[in-house]
């Protein structure tokens, strides 16, 4: 899009572009997304940044009323398999905060100045300032949801000192910390957080764009739930789907529940609307990490205008696009766990949960463990196909982290035993979130790339194609 398109989608106030772009307003110092409400400046006031972090870095404060921090992500960093994509992803999960900007570019494999280089050239912003940006929603977030003390949000957040977090709240939101907690969270938000206690977990809006077909994901969530760390209740439509998580710091509850249905505009169109979840964390610096797995396990962050787009223009898949706008590519939660899943099945997979998982210090009803470590499953079971992938797992041999080369992963999964070429098709698309991947063998139309994972789910769902 050039400016001036970007433009128009600012005066038309269109939430399909919530996330892709941000503007500023030279003349408030305000930078909002691009359904903003508030009265539309003039052009030659505005300027345009590809992330939260470029407007933040150029002096622009968040906008009080549209919350840019708050939208979506951009669908391109899914999409896109070179470093600038990589990176995105690995920094969404938190990897500046744990191993500083060396770390990433070690897990990019390129020098740290290559990544602060092509990262500034294309995003206005290098990794550190991506980075800030993400902390002070963090933080925003637990400032308004919950009573947590301000300097142990700070800490939770991932800053390093209590006056750093401070300056950086200041700067980004015009307000201190607990300016924010008393006068600016939105009355929902305040409502929750009167009910929101640090033992009884954060309560959190995950939020999509477009419409989204929360009964499909739910569908498979529930089919491939492993007893000890998954489960999925209530009936249809009104579903909670739970789950365990090992996280960097700690362990994690996580209950998301099936939202059916969503707003629409005047002129018809879906601007997007969110899922309600609640997460336990036993160390709240784990809060940035799992919000990012729970959206790429629900495929949050898509573009469903531009899949719904390309594939409703084909004539086999014009009926399903219609009967299931905004259908999502589910991912996963833990992509080491998924691609155990996998390869030794979900009976299996539960047997394995019970004889090595880490058993969670305060059971939930039926979730009792965090799946087992790949350390863990290669000391324990050394020899077969599960060995195999869990020592490669475990040694670095294999990596599936969000920033991991697909082309390498491929191949690595390719040479161990037991994993043939649909069962690695699989965790190509879940466990590595690629929005392209076709069966192996099978006569798929190019027409539908670059989201042939997409056209795959609409044949399931119209069960035109089985599930691997």
């Amino acid at each position: 899009m050039d400016e001036d398109t970007r433009y128009e989608a600012v005066r038309s106030r269109d939430g399909r572009f919530d996330g892709e772009f941000f503007f500023a307003v030279v003349t408030t110092g305000i930078y909002c997304r691009p359904s903003c409400p508030a009265v539309t400046p003039k052009r030659h006031n505005v300027r345009f940044f590809t992330t939260a972090a470029a407007a933040q870095g150029s002096g622009f404060r968040a906008c009080r009323r549209c919350r840019p921090d708050a939208v979506p992500g951009s669908a391109d960093w899914n999409v896109r398999a070179d470093v600038v994509g990589r990176a995105m992803r690995l920094i969404g999960d938190g990897v500046v905060d744990r191993e500083g900007v060396a770390g990433l570019a070690a897990r990019l494999g390129y020098s740290a100045r290559q990544v602060q280089r092509q990262l500034t050239t294309e995003l206005g912003a290098g990794p550190v300032a991506l980075a800030r940006a993400q902390r002070a929603h963090t933080a925003r977030v637990l400032v308004q949801t919950t009573d947590l003390p301000i300097t142990q949000i700070a800490f939770a957040s991932g800053f390093a000192s209590v006056r750093q977090f401070n300056d950086t709240m200041r700067e980004v939101y015009a307000a201190t910390p607990s300016e924010l907690r008393t006068t600016t969270a939105p009355r929902a938000d305040r409502t929750v957080r009167r009910t929101a206690t640090p033992t009884a977990g954060i309560p959190l809006r995950l939020a999509h764009r477009g419409p989204y077909q929360a009964g499909a994901v739910f569908d498979l969530l529930e089919a491939e739930a492993v007893a000890g760390v998954e489960t999925v209740s209530g009936t249809r439509g009104r579903r909670t789907y739970r789950r365990t998580l090992r996280l960097p710091h700690g362990t994690g509850i996580v209950a998301v529940d099936e939202r059916t249905g969503a707003a629409r505009s005047a002129s018809g169109a879906h601007p997007g609307g969110w899922l309600d979840a609640r997460l336990d964390l036993t160390d709240h610096r784990d809060l940035t990490t799992a919000v990012q797995r729970l959206r790429r396990l629900f495929d949050l962050d898509a573009d469903p205008y531009a899949v719904d787009e390309r594939l409703g223009a084909d004539r086999r898949l014009a009926p399903l696009v219609a009967a299931r706008p905004g259908l999502r590519s589910p991912g996963t939660a833990d992509p080491e766990e998924f691609a155990m899943r996998t390869l030794v099945g979900r009976t299996k997979a539960a047997e394995l949960v019970r004889r090595y998982g880490k058993a969670l210090d305060a059971p939930c009803g039926p979730l009792t463990h965090v799946f087992p470590e790949p350390a863990v499953l290669a000391e324990a079971e050394p020899t077969g196909p599960a060995g195999a992938l869990a020592a490669a797992l475990a040694d670095g041999a294999l990596r599936l982290d969000p920033g991991a080369d697909r082309d390498d992963a491929q191949a690595a999964l390719l040479a161990l035993p037991g994993l043939d070429a649909p069962a690695v098709a699989a965790i190509r698309t879940r466990a590595l979130g690629d929005p392209d991947v076709a069966p192996p063998g099978s006569d798929v139309p190019d027409s539908w790339r670059p989201w042939r994972s997409y056209a795959l789910q609409h044949l399931r769902a119209a069960g035109e194609l089985e599930y691997p």
